[in-house]
Order: structure tokens, then sequence, then C-alpha cells
């Protein structure tokens, strides 16, 4: 989950700045974490608790008001009695991600994913945008094969994943719809070289930059395997203590694999 933190961070710059080059600093001075990454830390949480998502997303997204929540969320997260909106926005799908780490078989992934998403994302778009992302993280850590990853969720959620970024890109504008964003994300991982490149693939489209990067970050985490010391030095320096914390513990039941002694889990 740290690699869609990392996107998030990356992304943040250019969300109101559109970009359409791979050529740009991957961290600015105005770089810092947003909504995505409180959610996606909520959503670990939860993981980590066994406690209810909406619990989690509810406690740690009040502590961050200033994240840049959309309105409808906003809304969702100081109400009174909570209900879900109906929303097919990208918001189910760029907090998953510590799903797709936490579980191993498919219908497990599957369901928690919608139990994440469904809290207030219960469109089936945004359903199904939190389930593909989920799932191909899944299947990133675990077979490592590009043409699996695109067969599997093309067949499954009916996303179009034979594009490329060079083909996208021109026409691509902000699109805060998980059908709009999720698929693009995804092509943006299968096209890559590399963690890096693949959060610069993202950023490139010019679209919902910090999203994009965040669902295509977990991704590449899960593929390559580990992110970049450098760019997790980076995202230490931005994130708070309280979601600092969260992430270390996370990574360290869950990513066994990684390295974990780079993000200490105390400030």
């Amino acid at each position: 989950m740290i690699g869609a933190i990392a996107g998030d961070i990356v992304g943040s710059v250019y969300e109101s700045r559109p970009i359409k080059t791979k050529d740009f600093p991957l961290f600015h001075s105005e770089s810092v974490f947003t909504d995505d990454t409180v959610l996606t830390v909520a959503v670990a949480e939860a993981i980590l608790t066994g406690r209810p998502y909406e619990n989690s997303i509810r406690e740690i997204g009040r502590r961050h008001p200033y994240a840049g929540y959309g309105g409808s969320f906003f809304h969702w997260l100081h109400s009174d009695a909570p209900h879900p909106y109906n929303s097919w926005g990208n918001g189910s799908a760029m907090r998953v991600s510590p799903v797709g780490f936490a579980f191993d078989r498919e219908e497990e992934v599957l369901r928690e994913a919608a139990r994440s998403a469904e809290i207030t994302h219960n469109h089936p778009e945004g359903i199904k945008g939190a389930q593909a992302t989920a799932l191909a993280i899944l299947l990133a850590r675990t077979f490592r094969d590009r043409d699996r990853i695109r067969d599997e969720i093309s067949g499954r959620f009916g996303y179009d994943l034979t594009r490329t970024v060079d083909d996208i890109r021109p026409t691509y504008s902000f699109d805060v719809s998980c059908q709009g964003t999720v698929p693009e994300a995804i092509i943006a991982f299968l096209g890559s070289t590399s963690f890096e490149d693949a959060l610069r693939n993202a950023v490139s489209l010019g679209g919902d930059s910090d999203t994009l990067a965040c669902i295509t970050g977990g991704i590449a985490e899960a593929f390559y395997g580990e992110v970049p010391a450098e760019i997790i030095t980076q995202v230490k320096q931005r994130l708070s203590p309280d979601l600092r914390e969260i992430t270390a513990r996370f990574r360290e039941h869950y990513c066994a694999s990684h390295e974990h002694n780079d993000l200490p889990q105390t400030p």
C-alpha cells in the first residue's frame, strides 16, 4: 500500500495542473498526501483491527479534515446517520489497495473490496472499480504476469485494456468516475518498466493525477515487489505520524517480502 500512497503524493501537484509528459520532477515542495492516502490508511487500519470499514474511515477521515474530500463524501463523513450515496466515483478504487495485499484468495479480495466500497460507493460501477483494483493487486503480487492481469481484469469487468498510454494520453481529460479512471490506471501499470515509470505513466495521462497514480502505484508495488528507497524516504517526510504508524504496521503484517526498516513505526 505504500506504493499507492507514493502515487497519491507524486500526483498531488498535478491534479489541478494536469500535464501530458513523463518528464517531470517526481517530488515537489508542494507534494502532499491527499484524501487518497488518508482513506487508504483507514482501510488498512480496519483490516488490521477487524473494525468495520465505515468506523475506521470516519474516524481517520475526521482527523484530517482538509485532505481534499469530495462534497458527497465530506457530507457522509460528518453525518450523524451516514448512508451510501450510490456513487460511481473513483474514491472506492483509490482507497482499496490494502485489500489486495491483505487477502490471498480471489473470492476474499472481491468480497472485501465490495465491502470497503459499498459503505459510500454502492453504485455497481463504484463496487466494480474497487474490485478490479484489488484483484489486479492480488494477481500482480501472486503471478507477476501482465498478460494474465490484463486478461482476467478485462474478462471479468469488461474494461478495455488493449489500449496503451500513448493511445490514451492525447484525448484523455480529468475524470472522477471509476469507469474512466480504473482502466487507465491499470494500463499505466501494464505499460511500465519499473515502479517509478508506472507513476510517470499515470500522471502523464493528464487526468485526476493523484488518484490515477494512487491506483497504479498499488498495482506496481505488488508487481515489482518493492518501492525504491528514495521514494519511501520522500513519502516518510510527508506523512503525518498517525498515518505513518498505521502504514508501518500494515506493511509489517501483510507485506513481509518488502523491506520495513525504512518506515519506522514511531516518528
